[in-house]
């Protein structure tokens, strides 16, 4: 079991602390249900007593705490000065999302992490935050900031992810840059950034679930470790590759989609950025594929352990079957 059963009332109140934030009518309101998701994350952080796990919900702690403080500070001001209260608001939350250059502790909290929680930091969390920065899209000053923001954390993501051997680093930095694409998507519309979150979701799901199964998180224990086999190793470099965004997996749709409405606004410049950090972060996800390809290749095999075609669970292949289904939009394209 992932979580012990006590805890799945934390998981409810996790959803339900952003659930009243984005339906929530006033700042006072989306600060509470930012503050009942907080306190909802750190019980499931620190699921034993374990100096990482204390380590890395300390450093959540602080820092959710200060963008909270923030947060509420700026909304106050909003009636003597709404333009410094707005532009306060939108970094406080940036600060949550860990969004650069506030990109500074996402990172080392995720370090401290199992990749359940992984899952939950890089997706769920995220999503509060982002809906109320597309409540603040209405400034065009915060739009320009937020496009800045976006292709910093594209450059951030992709530039220090390379020569990572550390899974969990890896999986940080490619969700800085993933973030990115949403802070764009963000500026230009709600169903954009929607549809590329829940892809995101999914394909991120689908690789945590066999890093969760595999109990690895370096490159080193990924290629030791005895569960291992070429399904893993395919289903792997396959998810990996959709994370990627190549076509034509699932992860290029939202992408593609991102791209067509860039070009049509003009938007060249930070599209530059959001291409040239893609094909960085493809380098560090191929560097991961190619040590699995060398692996299972029986003549190039240097690892000792016999590898075989184990039996495929049928849960990792569910989980993973929503990136083959970019393979059928051309279907979708003849249709029409």
């Amino acid at each position: 079991m992932i979580f012990p059963s006590s805890y799945f009332f934390f998981l409810l109140t996790l959803m339900l602390g952003s659930m009243i934030s984005i339906s929530s009518t006033s700042w006072f309101g989306a600060w509470i249900g930012l503050e009942l998701n907080l306190m909802s994350f750190i019980p499931l952080i620190a699921l034993k007593m374990n100096p990482f796990f204390s380590e890395a919900s300390l450093k959540y702690f602080l820092i959710q705490a200060l963008g909270s403080v923030l947060f509420i500070s700026s909304a106050f001001l909003s009636l003597s000065s709404p333009l410094f209260s707005i532009l306060s608001i939108f970094l406080a939350l940036l600060l949550k999302l860990g969004g650069a250059p506030f990109h500074f502790w996402f990172p080392q909290v995720m370090e401290g992490l199992k990749w359940p929680q992984i899952f939950l930091l890089s997706t769920i969390q995220k999503l509060a935050p982002l809906t109320l920065i597309s409540y603040l899209m209405t400034n065009e000053i915060l739009v320009k900031i937020t496009i800045i923001s976006a292709i910093l954390s594209a450059l951030i993501g992709s530039l220090s992810g390379l020569n990572l051997v550390l899974l969990r680093k890896i999986i940080a930095f490619s969700s800085i840059n993933h973030l990115s694409w949403m802070l764009v998507a963000v500026s230009i519309s709600d169903t954009s950034w929607l549809f590329y979150f829940l892809t995101y979701s999914f394909i991120l799901l689908s690789i945590v679930s066999v890093f969760h199964k595999l109990q690895t998180f370096s490159l080193s224990s990924l290629i030791q470790s005895d569960q291992n086999s070429t399904f893993h190793a395919l289903i792997i470099s396959l998810n990996l590759l959709s994370l990627g965004g190549i076509p034509p997996m699932t992860g290029f749709i939202p992408k593609w989609i991102i791209i067509q409405i860039m070009v049509n606004l003009n938007l060249f410049v930070p599209l530059f950025f959001l291409l040239l950090s893609a094909l960085i972060t493809l380098y560090f996800y191929l560097r991961i594929i190619i040590t699995l390809i060398l692996l299972f290749n029986p003549i190039l095999n240097f690892n000792m352990k016999y590898k075989s075609l184990s039996s495929t669970p049928s849960s990792l292949l569910f989980k993973s079957t929503f990136n083959f289904m970019g393979l059928f939009s051309p279907l979708f394209f003849i249709l029409i």
